[in-house]
């Protein structure tokens, strides 16, 4: 059953259009990973799907149209790329916000409330951090707070804008491996933006590539990211690299030989 399905999906911004006619289904429990270059839209397509902007065309979460923006937040959980993080907030409560949707805003934290954030805290390396400002951790730590803050919704989706922006390699890769062990754990279906086309390789089922609004290519990282696609679509020159894990993306950097 499509987890996802986009008919039609076009969005404009101020008058200017974004997004064209998007066609997109996303099986229950696939990782998808968004590519494209800069201004392609992918930010906007994962927000059309959060329901935060307006949108033509049809979108269903779980084969049903969902309006009210509480329902889609039981069943929808964003990541931003650029989180905007209220002055004084402690990590603690910014994690506690996830559980907003089960509970309601004046709703009191539950124990089940409380012992979900402080496993995803657990999970994430954050504990130590509970009694710190937010604003006051580095980047690639706000990083993974705001994705606790994702994972204590317990929805059914995550939408994942540039997870590993702001992270160190080591980073990346943790904070990938334990979306995808949640993902096998419970069942998540994730939907991802990502400008590490390695990355976007080694984690997840399919690739889709949008450029200039549209859905060009999908498939396996094998049958999109092909030098041919990445030389049209990103107007790079790279070298694909077939590695059991998925294809490595490399520079190809000119020949400097003496003549």
């Amino acid at each position: 059953m499509p987890s996802i399905t986009t008919d039609g999906l076009s969005v404009a911004l101020g008058g200017v259009p974004i997004l064209h006619g998007v066609d997109l289904d996303i099986g229950e429990g696939e990782w998808v990973n968004i590519i494209g270059p800069n201004g392609s839209g992918k930010t906007t397509l994962l927000r059309s799907l959060l329901g935060t902007i307006g949108y033509e065309g049809r979108i269903e979460i779980g084969g049903v149209v969902i309006d009210k923006p509480q329902d889609r937040a039981r069943v929808l959980a964003y990541v931003p790329q650029s989180p905007v993080i209220p002055p004084g907030m402690y990590v603690v409560d910014y994690v506690m916000l996830g559980r907003t949707p089960h509970r309601g805003v004046f709703g009191r934290d539950t124990d089940t409330d409380v012992a979900v954030a402080i496993d995803v805290l657990n999970r994430l390396d954050l504990a130590r951090f509970v009694e710190r400002e937010v604003r006051s951790l580095s980047g690639g730590e706000r990083q993974r707070v705001v994705l606790a803050r994702a994972l204590a919704q317990q929805a059914d989706i995550l939408l994942l804008d540039e997870p590993t922006t702001a992270l160190d390699l080591g980073h990346q890769q943790d904070v990938l491996d334990l979306v995808d062990g949640l993902r096998r754990e419970r069942g998540l279906t994730v939907i991802a933006t990502l400008h590490d086309l390695t990355l976007a390789a080694r984690y997840g089922d399919r690739i889709a590539l949008l450029a200039d609004g549209r859905i060009v290519v999908s498939g396996t990282p094998s049958e999109v990211l092909t030098a041919e696609v990445i030389a049209e679509h990103f107007g790079a020159t790279v070298r694909i690299i077939d590695e059991p894990d998925g294809p490595v993306i490399v520079p190809a950097t000119p020949d400097r030989s003496p003549r």
